[in-house]
Protein backbone atom coordinates (compact mmCIF):
# COMPACT_ATOMS: atom_id res chain seq x y z
CA UNK A 1 0.00 0.00 0.00
CA UNK A 2 1.51 3.36 -1.03
CA UNK A 3 0.60 6.38 1.11
CA UNK A 4 0.59 9.72 -0.69
CA UNK A 5 1.17 13.00 1.17
CA UNK A 6 0.19 16.20 -0.56
CA UNK A 7 -0.21 19.81 0.55
CA UNK A 8 -2.22 20.66 -2.51
CA UNK A 9 -5.70 19.71 -3.60
CA UNK A 10 -6.13 15.95 -3.59
CA UNK A 11 -6.38 14.12 -6.86
CA UNK A 12 -9.56 12.18 -6.31
CA UNK A 13 -9.66 8.46 -6.73
CA UNK A 14 -12.11 6.70 -9.00
CA UNK A 15 -15.70 7.32 -8.16
CA UNK A 16 -15.05 9.37 -5.03
CA UNK A 17 -16.39 12.67 -6.33
CA UNK A 18 -19.64 11.07 -7.32
CA UNK A 19 -20.01 9.21 -4.04
CA UNK A 20 -18.97 12.25 -2.00
CA UNK A 21 -21.51 14.38 -3.82
CA UNK A 22 -24.25 11.90 -3.10
CA UNK A 23 -23.10 11.72 0.52
CA UNK A 24 -23.18 15.47 0.87
CA UNK A 25 -26.67 15.52 -0.52
CA UNK A 26 -28.42 18.26 -2.36
CA UNK A 27 -31.06 20.84 -1.64
CA UNK A 28 -33.76 18.59 -3.01
CA UNK A 29 -32.56 15.64 -0.93
CA UNK A 30 -32.32 17.36 2.43
CA UNK A 31 -32.89 15.23 5.47
CA UNK A 32 -35.36 16.19 8.13
CA UNK A 33 -34.06 18.64 10.73
CA UNK A 34 -31.27 16.83 12.58
CA UNK A 35 -28.33 17.73 14.78
CA UNK A 36 -25.06 15.88 14.20
CA UNK A 37 -22.71 15.83 17.20
CA UNK A 38 -19.02 15.60 16.29
CA UNK A 39 -16.31 15.05 18.89
CA UNK A 40 -12.93 15.92 17.42
CA UNK A 41 -9.30 16.65 18.24
CA UNK A 42 -8.58 20.30 18.91
CA UNK A 43 -6.26 20.54 15.91
CA UNK A 44 -9.17 19.68 13.62
CA UNK A 45 -11.16 22.78 14.61
CA UNK A 46 -10.08 24.84 11.59
CA UNK A 47 -10.85 22.41 8.76
CA UNK A 48 -13.84 20.80 10.47
CA UNK A 49 -15.62 24.11 11.00
CA UNK A 50 -15.27 24.80 7.28
CA UNK A 51 -16.42 21.29 6.40
CA UNK A 52 -19.35 21.67 8.83
CA UNK A 53 -20.46 24.81 7.01
CA UNK A 54 -20.20 23.16 3.60
CA UNK A 55 -22.05 20.08 4.81
CA UNK A 56 -24.87 22.12 6.33
CA UNK A 57 -25.16 24.16 3.14
CA UNK A 58 -25.53 20.96 1.12
CA UNK A 59 -28.02 19.51 3.61
CA UNK A 60 -30.58 22.16 4.63
CA UNK A 61 -32.14 21.40 7.99
CA UNK A 62 -29.00 19.69 9.27
CA UNK A 63 -27.00 21.33 12.06
CA UNK A 64 -23.49 20.15 12.94
CA UNK A 65 -22.46 20.72 16.55
CA UNK A 66 -18.72 20.10 17.00
CA UNK A 67 -16.87 19.80 20.28
CA UNK A 68 -13.08 19.98 20.23
CA UNK A 69 -10.52 18.85 22.78
CA UNK A 70 -7.75 16.38 23.50
CA UNK A 71 -8.41 13.13 21.65
CA UNK A 72 -8.10 10.89 24.71
CA UNK A 73 -10.34 13.22 26.69
CA UNK A 74 -12.97 13.22 23.93
CA UNK A 75 -12.90 9.42 23.69
CA UNK A 76 -13.33 9.11 27.46
CA UNK A 77 -16.32 11.46 27.37
CA UNK A 78 -18.00 8.83 25.20
CA UNK A 79 -16.83 5.71 27.02
CA UNK A 80 -16.64 6.87 30.66
CA UNK A 81 -19.11 9.75 30.85
CA UNK A 82 -21.50 8.25 28.28
CA UNK A 83 -21.92 11.55 26.47
CA UNK A 84 -23.71 11.17 23.11
CA UNK A 85 -21.61 11.60 19.97
CA UNK A 86 -22.29 10.68 16.36
CA UNK A 87 -18.65 10.89 15.21
CA UNK A 88 -15.31 10.67 16.98
CA UNK A 89 -12.28 12.03 15.09
CA UNK A 90 -8.89 11.77 16.81
CA UNK A 91 -5.31 12.89 16.21
CA UNK A 92 -3.91 9.40 16.87
CA UNK A 93 -5.61 6.45 15.24
CA UNK A 94 -4.67 4.16 18.14
CA UNK A 95 -6.99 6.08 20.49
CA UNK A 96 -10.06 4.53 18.85
CA UNK A 97 -9.22 0.83 19.31
CA UNK A 98 -7.77 1.48 22.78
CA UNK A 99 -10.90 3.13 24.15
CA UNK A 100 -13.81 2.11 21.90
CA UNK A 101 -13.05 -1.44 20.77
CA UNK A 102 -14.28 -4.42 22.79
CA UNK A 103 -11.67 -5.76 25.21
CA UNK A 104 -11.43 -8.12 28.19
CA UNK A 105 -15.07 -9.13 27.93
CA UNK A 106 -16.25 -5.53 27.81
CA UNK A 107 -18.47 -4.68 24.83
CA UNK A 108 -17.12 -2.04 22.50
CA UNK A 109 -18.59 1.06 20.93
CA UNK A 110 -16.76 0.61 17.62
CA UNK A 111 -15.00 -2.07 15.61
CA UNK A 112 -13.67 -0.01 12.69
CA UNK A 113 -12.04 3.31 11.91
CA UNK A 114 -10.81 5.20 8.87
CA UNK A 115 -7.59 7.19 8.54
CA UNK A 116 -8.32 10.47 6.78
CA UNK A 117 -5.33 12.82 7.35
CA UNK A 118 -1.66 12.97 8.35
CA UNK A 119 0.44 15.46 10.28
CA UNK A 120 3.86 16.16 11.81
CA UNK A 121 5.03 17.42 15.19
CA UNK A 122 6.98 20.67 15.23
CA UNK A 123 7.61 23.77 17.34
CA UNK A 124 6.13 27.15 16.43
CA UNK A 125 7.36 30.52 17.62
CA UNK A 126 7.17 34.25 16.85
CA UNK A 127 9.82 36.78 15.79
CA UNK A 128 9.91 37.92 19.43
CA UNK A 129 10.64 34.47 20.87
CA UNK A 130 13.98 34.10 22.69
CA UNK A 131 16.55 32.82 20.20
CA UNK A 132 14.17 33.07 17.25
CA UNK A 133 16.59 34.96 15.00
CA UNK A 134 19.26 32.28 15.21
CA UNK A 135 17.23 29.08 15.49
CA UNK A 136 17.54 26.44 12.77
CA UNK A 137 16.99 22.74 12.12
CA UNK A 138 20.60 22.18 13.27
CA UNK A 139 20.54 23.94 16.64
CA UNK A 140 16.88 24.08 17.73
CA UNK A 141 17.29 21.74 20.70
CA UNK A 142 20.11 23.91 22.11
CA UNK A 143 18.04 27.07 21.70
CA UNK A 144 15.00 25.51 23.37
CA UNK A 145 17.15 24.37 26.30
CA UNK A 146 18.61 27.83 26.99
CA UNK A 147 17.99 29.42 30.38
CA UNK A 148 14.87 31.57 30.45
CA UNK A 149 13.14 30.01 27.44
CA UNK A 150 9.49 29.13 28.05
CA UNK A 151 7.98 26.21 26.12
CA UNK A 152 4.31 25.23 25.93
CA UNK A 153 2.95 21.77 25.21
CA UNK A 154 -0.18 19.72 25.66
CA UNK A 155 -0.86 17.17 28.38
CA UNK A 156 0.49 13.74 27.38
CA UNK A 157 -2.19 12.14 29.55
CA UNK A 158 -5.07 13.72 27.62
CA UNK A 159 -3.83 14.67 24.16
CA UNK A 160 -1.88 12.88 21.42
CA UNK A 161 0.33 15.86 20.61
CA UNK A 162 1.46 15.77 24.25
CA UNK A 163 2.82 12.24 24.07
CA UNK A 164 3.87 12.63 20.44
CA UNK A 165 6.06 15.55 21.54
CA UNK A 166 7.75 13.26 24.06
CA UNK A 167 8.24 10.61 21.38
CA UNK A 168 9.71 13.17 18.96
CA UNK A 169 12.19 14.46 21.54
CA UNK A 170 13.32 10.92 22.32
CA UNK A 171 13.80 10.24 18.62
CA UNK A 172 15.74 13.50 18.32
CA UNK A 173 18.15 12.45 21.07
CA UNK A 174 19.12 9.40 19.02
CA UNK A 175 19.05 11.14 15.62
CA UNK A 176 21.32 14.01 16.70
CA UNK A 177 23.36 11.76 19.04
CA UNK A 178 22.71 14.09 22.00
CA UNK A 179 22.00 12.13 25.20
CA UNK A 180 19.68 14.00 27.56
CA UNK A 181 18.23 16.17 24.77
CA UNK A 182 14.63 15.47 25.79
CA UNK A 183 15.23 16.21 29.46
CA UNK A 184 17.01 19.50 28.69
CA UNK A 185 14.16 20.75 26.48
CA UNK A 186 11.40 19.57 28.82
CA UNK A 187 13.02 21.40 31.73
CA UNK A 188 11.76 24.58 30.01
CA UNK A 189 8.24 23.13 29.57
CA UNK A 190 7.01 22.91 33.20
CA UNK A 191 3.45 22.01 34.29
CA UNK A 192 2.37 25.66 34.29
CA UNK A 193 2.90 25.64 30.49
CA UNK A 194 0.79 22.52 29.87
CA UNK A 195 -2.84 22.49 28.71
CA UNK A 196 -5.25 19.72 27.72
CA UNK A 197 -4.71 20.62 24.07
CA UNK A 198 -1.85 22.66 22.64
CA UNK A 199 -4.13 24.99 20.69
CA UNK A 200 -5.16 26.56 24.02
CA UNK A 201 -1.63 28.01 24.21
CA UNK A 202 -1.53 29.77 20.85
CA UNK A 203 -2.68 33.06 22.36
CA UNK A 204 -0.02 32.74 25.09
CA UNK A 205 2.60 32.37 22.36
CA UNK A 206 1.30 35.37 20.44
CA UNK A 207 1.27 37.46 23.62
CA UNK A 208 4.85 36.51 24.45
CA UNK A 209 3.98 34.55 27.58
CA UNK A 210 5.78 31.54 26.10
CA UNK A 211 8.50 31.44 23.46
CA UNK A 212 7.90 28.11 21.72
CA UNK A 213 4.95 25.77 21.44
CA UNK A 214 5.05 22.07 20.55
CA UNK A 215 2.30 21.70 18.00
CA UNK A 216 1.28 20.15 14.69
CA UNK A 217 2.50 21.43 11.35
CA UNK A 218 -1.12 22.05 10.34
CA UNK A 219 -1.53 24.57 13.17
CA UNK A 220 1.56 26.45 12.01
CA UNK A 221 -0.03 26.76 8.56
CA UNK A 222 -3.47 27.80 9.85
CA UNK A 223 -2.14 30.40 12.29
CA UNK A 224 0.60 31.70 9.98
CA UNK A 225 3.33 31.00 12.53
CA UNK A 226 6.97 30.24 11.75
CA UNK A 227 7.87 26.66 12.62
CA UNK A 228 10.86 24.35 12.74
CA UNK A 229 11.34 22.15 9.70
CA UNK A 230 12.20 18.94 11.52
CA UNK A 231 13.44 15.87 9.61
CA UNK A 232 11.00 13.02 8.93
CA UNK A 233 13.23 10.74 10.98
CA UNK A 234 11.87 12.42 14.10
CA UNK A 235 8.68 14.38 13.28
CA UNK A 236 6.41 11.26 13.08
CA UNK A 237 5.16 12.27 9.62
CA UNK A 238 6.32 9.28 7.55
CA UNK A 239 4.37 6.00 7.72
CA UNK A 240 7.31 4.24 6.05
CA UNK A 241 9.32 4.91 9.22
CA UNK A 242 6.81 3.26 11.55
CA UNK A 243 9.41 0.71 12.66
CA UNK A 244 11.95 3.31 13.77
CA UNK A 245 9.29 5.48 15.42
CA UNK A 246 8.22 2.49 17.51
CA UNK A 247 11.70 2.34 19.06
CA UNK A 248 10.78 5.16 21.49
CA UNK A 249 8.13 5.22 24.19
CA UNK A 250 6.23 8.00 25.95
CA UNK A 251 5.35 7.28 29.58
CA UNK A 252 1.84 8.49 30.46
CA UNK A 253 -0.83 7.83 33.08
CA UNK A 254 -2.59 5.79 30.40
CA UNK A 255 0.39 3.50 29.94
CA UNK A 256 3.57 3.42 27.87
CA UNK A 257 2.91 4.53 24.30
CA UNK A 258 5.34 3.61 21.51
CA UNK A 259 5.89 6.10 18.70
CA UNK A 260 3.63 5.84 15.65
CA UNK A 261 3.13 7.84 12.45
CA UNK A 262 0.63 10.64 13.01
CA UNK A 263 -2.57 9.55 11.27
CA UNK A 264 -5.94 11.12 12.12
CA UNK A 265 -8.82 8.67 12.24
CA UNK A 266 -12.58 8.72 12.67
CA UNK A 267 -15.36 6.31 13.54
CA UNK A 268 -19.09 6.29 14.32
CA UNK A 269 -19.89 5.03 17.83
CA UNK A 270 -22.28 2.09 17.88
CA UNK A 271 -24.80 4.05 19.94
CA UNK A 272 -24.78 7.13 17.67
CA UNK A 273 -28.23 8.69 17.39
CA UNK A 274 -27.68 9.78 13.78
CA UNK A 275 -25.52 7.01 12.34
CA UNK A 276 -26.78 7.42 8.76
CA UNK A 277 -26.14 11.15 8.78
CA UNK A 278 -22.73 10.53 10.36
CA UNK A 279 -21.86 8.23 7.47
CA UNK A 280 -22.82 10.99 5.02
CA UNK A 281 -20.58 13.43 6.88
CA UNK A 282 -17.60 11.07 6.78
CA UNK A 283 -18.17 10.38 3.09
CA UNK A 284 -18.06 14.12 2.52
CA UNK A 285 -14.88 14.40 4.61
CA UNK A 286 -13.29 11.70 2.42
CA UNK A 287 -14.47 13.26 -0.85
CA UNK A 288 -12.23 15.40 -3.05
CA UNK A 289 -13.88 18.55 -1.71
CA UNK A 290 -13.49 17.55 1.92
CA UNK A 291 -9.90 16.47 1.45
CA UNK A 292 -9.04 19.73 -0.30
CA UNK A 293 -10.11 21.57 2.86
CA UNK A 294 -7.88 19.26 4.90
CA UNK A 295 -4.93 19.91 2.57
CA UNK A 296 -5.33 23.69 2.57
CA UNK A 297 -5.10 23.68 6.35
CA UNK A 298 -1.69 22.03 6.35
CA UNK A 299 -2.59 18.35 6.79
CA UNK A 300 -1.34 15.54 4.62
CA UNK A 301 -4.22 13.79 2.88
CA UNK A 302 -4.82 10.07 2.62
CA UNK A 303 -5.13 8.85 -0.93
CA UNK A 304 -6.88 6.48 -0.72
CA UNK A 305 -8.47 6.55 2.74
CA UNK A 306 -7.50 3.42 4.68
CA UNK A 307 -9.56 1.62 7.27
CA UNK A 308 -9.23 -1.04 9.92
CA UNK A 309 -12.08 -3.52 9.39
CA UNK A 310 -13.66 -1.64 6.45
CA UNK A 311 -16.43 -4.26 6.37
CA UNK A 312 -17.59 -2.91 9.72
CA UNK A 313 -18.07 0.58 8.28
CA UNK A 314 -21.50 1.71 7.03
CA UNK A 315 -22.28 0.50 3.50
CA UNK A 316 -22.16 4.09 2.18
CA UNK A 317 -18.48 4.28 3.12
CA UNK A 318 -17.14 0.86 2.21
CA UNK A 319 -16.59 1.61 -1.47
CA UNK A 320 -14.31 4.51 -0.52
CA UNK A 321 -11.98 2.56 1.75
CA UNK A 322 -8.90 0.42 1.36
CA UNK A 323 -7.68 -1.93 4.11
CA UNK A 324 -5.19 -0.47 6.57
CA UNK A 325 -1.68 -1.71 5.71
CA UNK A 326 -0.83 -4.72 7.83
CA UNK A 327 -4.35 -5.09 9.25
Amino acid sequence: MRWVLSSSVLVSFAGLVAVGSCAAGGVGEAAAAETLTVYAAGTLAGPFREIDTLFERANPGVSVEPQFGGSVMMAKRITDLHQPADILAVADYSVIPKYLFAANGKPGLADWYVGFARNAISFVYTPNSKGAHGISSRNWYDVLAETGVEIGRSNPDTDPSGYQTLQMLNLAATYYKVPGLAERVLANAPPRNIRDTETELISALQLGQIDYLAIYRSDAVQHHLPSLDLPPEIDLSDPARAGSYAMVVAHTKNGDLPGKPIVYAATIPADASHAELAAKYLAYLLSAEGQSVIARDGFGVMNPPIAVNPKGAPPALRALLKPWPGS
